[in-house]
């Protein structure tokens, strides 16, 4: 452990202005939000089934049970589509208030449901129209297939759902790069378009009225939002604020902080514990945006992002030369200080975790001793910061401990017992936790088991 005051690096060139965020409240409570987002989309989804329902007078019959579970299963993907794609448009109260980890988990989630419903929507629709028309299952689906140019189009939407499905399991996730998983993924922008067209020419509850107008609305509505906030404001941002490289600086083995510089940067209005989705223009990275953490308060000049070479394009920030410019989507996430509900706090770093929590631990409102920062690492070349923290921790009076040593030689140092020890009062702090996703899920179980509420203890990842 060590706590001696020294001089640090800087984190930013003299002549700026640290942005102050502490007097900054939302309008609603931060966990309301994300308390009505998902009765709100299962309101919608019974409005959905009850298209069937007033369109369906009996069942009879095994291809009428087929046929009708075709059309639910058909309702349902339709109305699914659109919501996914609003649940990650980037839109601003939900990724503040939500947190973009906890939308992209509901993304995941619908995604599968998605899969599932256009799945048993396909076998099903076939099979009873099979029965209906009293052919062989393959050879109605020849039929459906090259005689319907709209089910052409639901073809396609189909195959590259589910082939998008396949490449987000879990398993494929870990094989693929962020950038080659991202690519992929915009096919479903296509999927949706082509699976719209499907919907109007052949779901038969849509109907001419209002069934109609309204599945216009909502995909109309789900494309403009996502066009404004995933194309428009990151444009238009980029011709206001003209964000460039400034420096890149070498912290550690593999690890590189990268310092921007812009015009009117205060506009941005970020918080200390937020992201952005960066996009470098620089040769092999203009393609691609990639979620990084603010690893110090942001000023009126500049933005410092700390990041590790994990992968290809994370690696590649070490060559950037100044002057490289930057498009950059954010700020983004509710890992900040609006969570906060306690007096005391406890922050919880592992590795390259510690950038957010960096930025909270000399922001974060705290009296004398009121503030507590655990760094974890497997040895001391891995500690980021170590000045900047002594610093912050010695003119605060806040506490900083590092954790140094691996589990099998040192013993776990983030165990319910050893929090408990090294944090008194420890049920009684908020906790703000960042690391491996491992690592947080294991942490997270001993501070429950240490008596902290599941609702005092955030996280945010982007381990997805």
């Amino acid at each position: 452990m060590g706590t001696a005051v020294q001089r640090p690096r800087r984190a930013a060139p003299a002549g700026h202005r640290r942005l102050q965020h502490t007097s900054q409240r939302p309008v609603l409570p931060p966990w309301l939000l994300a308390r009505l987002v998902p009765p709100a989309v299962a309101t919608g989804a019974g409005a959905v089934l009850a298209l069937w329902w007033q369109d369906t007078y009996a069942v009879t019959g095994a291809d009428q049970w087929l046929t009708g579970a075709g059309r639910i299963t058909g309702l349902l993907a339709g109305y699914a589509a659109p919501v996914l794609l609003l649940l990650m448009a980037r839109i601003p109260a939900l990724e503040r208030d939500v947190g973009a980890d906890r939308l992209a988990r509901w993304h995941a989630i619908g995604g599968r449901y998605l899969v599932g419903l256009v799945t048993v929507h396909v076998l099903t629709v076939v099979w009873g129209s099979a029965l209906t028309a009293h052919r062989a299952v393959v050879g109605e689906t020849v039929r459906m297939v090259l005689h319907d140019p709209d089910m052409l189009k639901a073809t396609a939407a189909t195959l590259l759902l589910l082939g998008t499905g396949a490449v987000s399991a879990r398993a494929a996730r870990r094989r693929l790069g962020y950038e080659t998983w991202y690519y992929l993924h915009l096919a479903t922008y296509l999927a949706v378009a082509l699976g719209f067209a499907h919907q109007l020419t052949n779901g038969a509850d849509l109907g001419r009225g209002p069934a109609r107008a309204g599945w216009y609305v909502l995909y109309v509505a789900a494309f403009a939002v996502l066009g404004w906030y995933r194309l428009a404001v990151p444009f238009l941002r980029d011709r206001r604020h003209r964000l460039h490289v400034a420096e890149v600086r070498p912290e550690g083995p593999g690890v590189v902080s990268v310092l921007l510089t812009g015009e009117r940067l205060a506009e941005l209005r970020a918080e200390p514990g937020q992201f952005f989705r960066l996009q470098f223009l620089a040769p092999g990275l203009r393609w691609a945006a990639n979620p990084y953490s603010l690893s110090a308060p942001p000023t009126d000049r500049f933005l410092r992002f700390t990041v590790k070479g994990l992968g290809g394009h994370s690696a590649a920030l070490a060559g950037l030369r100044p002057g490289t410019r930057v498009r950059a989507e954010g700020p983004y996430g509710a890992f900040t200080a609006r969570r906060r509900t306690q007096r005391r706090v406890l922050l919880i770093a592992g590795g390259v975790g510690i950038t957010p929590l960096r930025t909270l631990f000399e922001t974060l409102p705290a009296g004398p001793g009121e503030l507590t920062l655990l760094y974890r690492a497997r040895d001391g070349e891995d500690l980021l910061f170590r000045q900047e923290l002594e610093r912050i921790a010695g003119t605060r009076s806040a506490r900083l401990s590092y954790l140094v040593g691996r589990r099998d030689v040192t013993g776990d140092p983030l165990s319910a017992a050893a929090l408990g020890r090294l944090v008194p009062g420890l049920a009684q702090h908020d906790v703000f936790l960042c690391g491996p996703a491992a690592m947080t899920g294991a942490v997270t179980r001993e501070l429950r088991a240490a008596g902290v509420p599941a609702h005092r203890i955030h996280h945010e990842s982007f381990d997805l």
